[in-house]
This record gives structure tokens, sequence and C-alpha cells, in this order.
């Protein structure tokens, strides 16, 4: 059992006030060890060192700042064990979700170094021949990275990197659920020779420290990845001061099937999709489309599939889900499908607790169009399944949605599955697969209550930083107007 403080300025220091909080293994419900519960006397410490931090890494030569976060990469590499069993044990990963979120966390630095030495911008034509424009991308300065529970590694990893690539010092406030791997990042990180103040972690709950750094206003940007109603807040902290957001939020997300397409193959595809990570990822599939006449052919073998799925030791290469992260999360479930059930949805598996925080792989056949089940993010194992009539009613029906984050199209037809990618309303659309799908240099994010802004890639860069018109005289005595 560990005890971990804040990451302030290249070491941990405990809270001001020397409280700390339990991080809790999801699936045993054994207490992990215990990390500093932030103030914000906490917040004005990690803040001054973040200015620090900026003014140093922000005057290093692209070179030297790609450098670093190449060696970054390495290190995390070389901490993969470390990284990898509490990331099992602190989230509730499987060891294939652990393992992938490690090996992601390397792949982002590695794209966020090649990032460092492109920040392009531009020279433009000036109206009067005697002057030069220039345009130049300047850091933000401080930036707040606000990190979920469900991939509590790699969405950290992804939200610093990128602005740190920039030249921006970050300021990381992980869940509450998950802090003891973001403060071993931090240490992994600074081992590898990120300066001192660069990245910052303060651990604690939203009201005490992650609100005051949002308000705070050295803080230019806040990237977070979490609900949508944690990015409304956020939100409305923020604006107040203009502050650069980028809002990662949540997702109804679609799969459609088209009547060309297999339904068993469909079935195996759409299982990963959903019951991934037991449904919490906000890229999961949860609503399946399916072109008739092969709804019910799709639902049953879906069923099949979802009572297949092993559970076990979260380090055996056999389980295909976990637990949930909390018991809130888990009566959250509960409440969507018994409100399906109760407006007449067949419920073909799955439906309850399996035991402790696990929640059984759940397939819903005709679901209500109304109610939580459809309209909200269940952050569960839950699948839903409808037949439409023909493309038009499908794309329909993935846009009749306030979210607007992935999508995924399972046909064989490239005509209509791209007639599809075009229609549907969201960030991103994957043609063959599922909707659960990312990479380091691709824009993520998403339309409506799924969020505002892209992370990774030039596009992150983007975001967390500030274009400026320099214009220059070219003869000593201007003419007149």
């Amino acid at each position: 059992m560990k005890t971990c403080g804040h990451f302030i300025h290249g070491r941990q220091v405990p809270a001001s006030g020397g409280e700390t909080f339990a991080s809790y293994a999801p699936m045993t419900g054994e207490v992990l060890g215990y990390a500093a519960r932030g103030t914000a006397a906490d917040v004005e410490t990690a803040v001054q060192s973040a200015q620090e931090g900026f003014a140093h890494w922000s005057a290093l030569p692209p070179y030297e700042r790609e450098k670093i976060l190449l060696r970054c990469a390495e290190n995390v590499e070389a901490h993969f064990d470390r990284l990898l069993h509490l990331l099992i044990d602190e989230s509730g990963s499987t060891i294939i979700k652990a393992r992938y979120e490690v090996l992601y966390t390397a792949s982002a630095f590695r794209a966020a170094a090649g990032e460092a030495r492109r920040l392009y911008a531009d020279t433009l034509p000036n109206e009067k021949p005697h002057r030069l424009s220039l345009v130049v991308r300047e850091p933000l300065g401080v930036v707040l990275a606000i990190s979920p529970f469900n991939a509590p590694l790699v969405l950290l990893a992804k939200m610093i990197c990128f602005p740190l690539g920039a030249g921006n010092a970050v300021i990381a406030k992980p869940s509450e659920e998950t802090p003891l791997i973001a403060v071993e990042l931090a240490e992994v990180l600074h081992e590898a020779g990120l300066p001192p103040g660069a990245f910052n972690v303060v651990t604690g709950f939203g009201a005490e420290c992650g609100e005051p750094l949002a308000r705070h206003p050295a803080i230019r940007g806040i990237a977070l990845t979490g609900s949508t109603a944690t990015g409304v807040r956020i939100g409305e902290i923020a604006i107040r001061s203009m502050k650069r957001l980028q809002l990662e939020l949540g997702g109804k997300n679609p799969l459609l099937v088209l009547k060309d397409y297999e339904p068993q193959k469909a079935a195996e595809i759409a299982a990963v999709g959903a019951f991934t990570h037991g449904g919490q990822i906000c890229m999961s599939s949860a609503r399946m489309i399916v072109e008739a006449p092969n709804g019910r052919a799709f639902a049953e073998a879906l069923a099949r599939k979802a009572q297949s799925l092993h559970l076990g030791d979260l380090r055996d290469e056999r389980t295909a889900y976990g637990p949930l992260i909390n018991q809130r999360a888990v009566e959250k479930v509960l409440r969507h499908v018994q409100a399906a059930r109760q407006s007449g949805a067949e419920i073909l598996t799955g439906g309850d607790v399996h035991h402790g925080l696990v929640f059984q792989p759940t397939v819903i056949y005709n679901p209500p169009r109304s109610g939580p089940c459809w309209e909200e993010e269940t952050f569960g194992p839950v699948a839903m399944v409808t037949e439409a009539a023909s493309l038009d009613e499908m794309i329909a029906l993935a846009n009749e949605s306030d979210y607007g984050l992935s999508a995924g199209i399972l046909t064989n037809d490239l005509q209509r599955g791209m007639n599809a990618a075009r229609r549907i309303r969201c960030g991103s659309v994957h043609v063959g697969t599922h909707s659960f799908q990312s990479d380091p240099l691709a824009p993520i994010g998403g339309y409506g209550m799924s969020g505002i802004g892209r992370s990774g890639g030039k596009y992150s860069v983007e975001h967390f930083t500030e274009l400026k018109w320099i214009s220059l005289e070219l003869e000593e005595t201007p003419r007149p107007f």
C-alpha cells in the first residue's frame, strides 16, 4: 500500500492540510493506497510551480523539447510493468486494455515530440507593399488537464503531451477514483528529464481543487475528458475569464449494420465496441441500428456473444471485461435497464449485477426511443438493438441524439458506407468496424453535447497555442495614407 503526495515541481509533496483519501481497487474493494487531498493552497503552489516551469520549458528550442518528450516515451516503456499493474488494480482494466493504454501512452509522447518541431504559421501579403505580415504561433502558458477514471493513463497522457510539445506547462487534476496512476506517470516523466514545473499533478476532489484550478487566472487553457455534466460546469467557469477550452465529453454512439453484412460477424465486432471495459468508454457502441430484415438475427447473435465473454482474473488474457468503477455507476446502469424493461423492451441477456461492481453484458432488443437508456450515456455494458427499414431511416436514428462523438458502420458496400459516413453528425465515423477507435494524430472530439474542440496531433497543438499577427515596416519613412 502506498501514500502519494501531489507531484509539484519535480517531487511529491503532501497536501497543505495533511489530509489524504483512499484509492480503491474496483474489482476487489481493497484499499490500494492513499493520495493527497488537494486544497486551494495546494492549487496556488502548483500554479506557481507551473508558471516557473513554463518560463523554462517554453524557452527551450524545439529540438530540446522533442528530445525530452522522446525520452519520456522511452521511460514509459521502460516502466511498462510498473504502470500496467497499477492501472489494472486502480481502474479495473483487463490486462489487454491496460497493455494498450501503456503502449498508446508511449506512442502519444512520440507523436507530440514530432509536433514540437511543427509549430507552423504563415506569412501574409499585406495590403501595403512596404509592409510584411507574419503570423507566429505561441504557447498559451499554463494548461489544466482534467482526466477521467476510465482510461486514466492514456487519456491523461494524450491531454498533456501535445500541450507540452507546443511549449505549455501543464497541471493535471486526475479523477479522484484513479489518483495513483497520475502521480506514477509524473514520476516516470520527471525521471526521463521533464523539467520541474513543466508537469504538475494535484489530486483530490472537484469542489476542493478542481474548480479552484479552473477558476485560477493563471490557467489559460483547459483540456477535459469526462461527463457532459462536468464539461458544462467547467465551461461555465472557464468562460468567465475566456480560457481556451477543449472538452471531450459523453456519447451515445451508433453502430450501423447494413443488410449486406453477415449478422454473426457483425455481432463479433459489435461486442468489442459495446463491452470493452464494461462499456465505460465514451466512444463505446451503445445503439445498434440494423437494416431490415437482420435486426432479430443480429440481436440474438450479439446476445450469444455476450453470454460467452469470459469473466475472471483481470490479469488473465481471456478476461473480456471487468467491474464498473463504483456503486453509483452500477446503480445508474440498473436504472437505465429497468426503465427500458418497464417500457416494454426485450432483455435478451444480462440486465443485472453479476457480483460486486461487475455488471452483466446486456443486450436490449427494440428499446424505447425515449427515456434514459436511448437518450443518456449509460456508461455500462448495455447494447440496444433496433431495426430500421432503410439507410435513410438508419441515419435518422443515428442522428437522433444530443450527442455526436463517434459512430461505426458495418458494410461491404463502400458507396453506401461512405454515403452514411458523410451524413452522420458526429466527430468520427469508422467504416468497417465499431465506434470505439483512437489514434494519437487523429482529431478526437464531437458535435453537440459531446464537446468542444479536438484533441490529437496538430489539432491539440493548434488548440493550445495563440496566433499572433506581426507586421514589419520595410521603409524608413512610412508612406502617408
